[in-house]
C-alpha cells in the first residue's frame, strides 16, 4: 500500500514528469540558450532500466501519473519499448507524452500500441515560415500531419501547447483558438517563462490579454479537461468540439495545488520547475543504494518542496534555475 507523498504544505504529490533525453530536433528560441547548447554526454543520461526503477520506487510512494518529456522524447533510440514497459508498471494509472510532433506522424501507431493514450504537442504558430523562424527547422507540415495522425488513432485528448509571445505569435492567438471550433484539440495558451531572461520582458504576454483576444471569437463557457487537476483553466465555445486552456505560471500561479515532481534525463530530482537546486538520484542509483534508501531521498526532497515560486515578485532574478535551459529540465 502506497504511503502517499505529501509535502510540507499538505499537497499530495502523485504526478511525475520524467525526462528521457535533453536532445531535441528543434531549436526553439525560448527554450535553447542564446549562445548555443552542449548536450549531456551519453553516459550521464539515465539508462531506461534506471528510469523504470525510479518509476517503480515513486509509484510505491504514491505517484500515479507519469508524463514522458525531453528534450524531444521521440528522438531517443528505444523509446517505444521503454514506453511499453512503462505502461505495464502496476499502479501507474496514466502515461502521457509531450512531443514537438515532428516525428509523430510515423510513430503515432506505435505509441498507441505501446499504451500511450494522451499527447501534448508543442505548436506556437500556424504559419510555416514563422514556425521555421521560431524552431530553426522547416517542419510545420510534418507536425500538422502528426496532429491529425494522433486524432485518427484515437488519442484523447490531443493537447496543443502554445507559448504566447509578443511580436512573434500574439497576432495568431485567435486563429489558434479557432482550431477548437473545427477539431477536438485542447489548445492551451501558456505564459512565457523567464528561461531566457534576455528576451523575457519584451516577449511576455499575460493570460488576461490572451483571453480578451479570444473572446472576440465568441462567448467562452467554463469547462474542464476531463482528466485531472492540471494547471490549466479550461473554456470552450458553445458547440465546439475542442477546448481552450490557459496556463498562467507568472500572472496567476497554481503553486498551491502543485502535485508534481520532475526527474531530469541525468537523474536530478526537482520538486519545483524553478527550484534553486536539484537532488541527485543518479549517484545513489549507480552506487548501490537500495530502493528504500532512494525512497528516503525522494521523500525528504518532497518534504522541502517550496510553497511557491517567486519569479513574479519584482524584477526577474538571475537565479540558477533561470540559467538552466528548459530542455535540460523536461517540459
Amino acid at each position: 500500500m502506497a504511503r502517499g507523498l505529501v509535502d510540507g504544505y499538505q499537497r499530495r504529490v502523485d504526478y511525475l514528469r520524467l525526462s528521457v533525453t535533453d536532445r531535441c530536433n528543434l531549436r526553439c528560441t525560448y527554450c535553447m540558450p542564446a549562445g548555443g547548447f552542449r548536450f549531456l554526454p551519453h553516459e550521464d543520461i539515465l539508462r531506461y532500466e534506471e528510469l523504470l526503477r525510479l518509476v517503480r520506487i515513486t509509484v510505491r510512494l504514491g505517484i500515479r501519473k507519469v508524463r514522458v518529456t525531453g528534450g524531444e522524447p521521440l528522438v531517443r533510440k528505444g523509446i517505444l519499448l521503454f514506453l511499453e514497459r512503462l505502461c505495464a508498471v502496476p499502479q501507474v494509472e496514466d502515461v502521457s507524452l509531450t512531443t514537438n510532433g515532428v516525428l509523430l506522424e510515423s510513430m503515432a501507431g506505435d505509441l498507441w500500441a505501446a499504451g500511450v493514450r494522451r499527447l501534448n504537442v508543442s505548436l506556437d504558430t500556424l504559419d510555416p515560415e514563422k514556425f521555421a523562424t521560431i524552431t530553426g527547422v522547416d517542419a510545420f507540415h510534418a507536425v500538422w500531419r502528426g496532429l491529425h495522425a494522433a486524432l485518427d488513432y484515437g488519442f484523447s485528448p490531443v493537447k496543443i501547447n502554445v507559448v504566447a509571445m509578443k511580436g512573434i505569435n500574439d497576432d495568431e492567438i485567435e486563429n489558434l483558438a479557432g482550431l477548437t471550433l473545427t477539431y477536438p484539440f485542447h489548445v492551451r495558451f501558456i505564459e512565457l517563462m523567464p528561461f531566457r531572461p534576455d528576451s523575457y520582458e519584451e516577449r511576455y504576454v499575460p493570460s488576461d490579454v490572451v483571453v480578451k483576444k479570444i473572446a472576440r471569437l465568441g462567448p467562452l463557457i467554463p469547462g474542464s479537461s476531463g482528466n485531472g487537476n492540471g494547471p490549466a483553466r479550461y473554456y470552450e465555445f458553445p458547440g465546439a468540439p475542442g477546448k481552450i486552456g490557459f496556463i498562467s505560471p507568472m500572472s496567476r500561479h497554481f503553486c498551491s495545488t502543485c502535485n508534481r515532481l520532475r526527474i531530469t534525463a541525468e537523474g536530478s530530482l526537482r520538486t519545483c520547475l524553478f527550484a534553486d537546486r536539484d537532488v541527485d538520484l543518479r549517484g545513489p542509483l549507480r552506487h548501490g543504494s537500495s530502493d528504500e534508501e532512494i525512497s528516503r531521498v525522494i521523500s525528504r526532497a518532497i518534504e522541502t518542496k517550496p510553497e511557491k515560486h517567486r519569479l513574479n515578485e519584482g524584477s526577474v532574478p538571475r537565479r540558477k534555475c533561470l540559467a538552466r535551459p528548459m530542455t535540460t529540465i523536461g517540459g
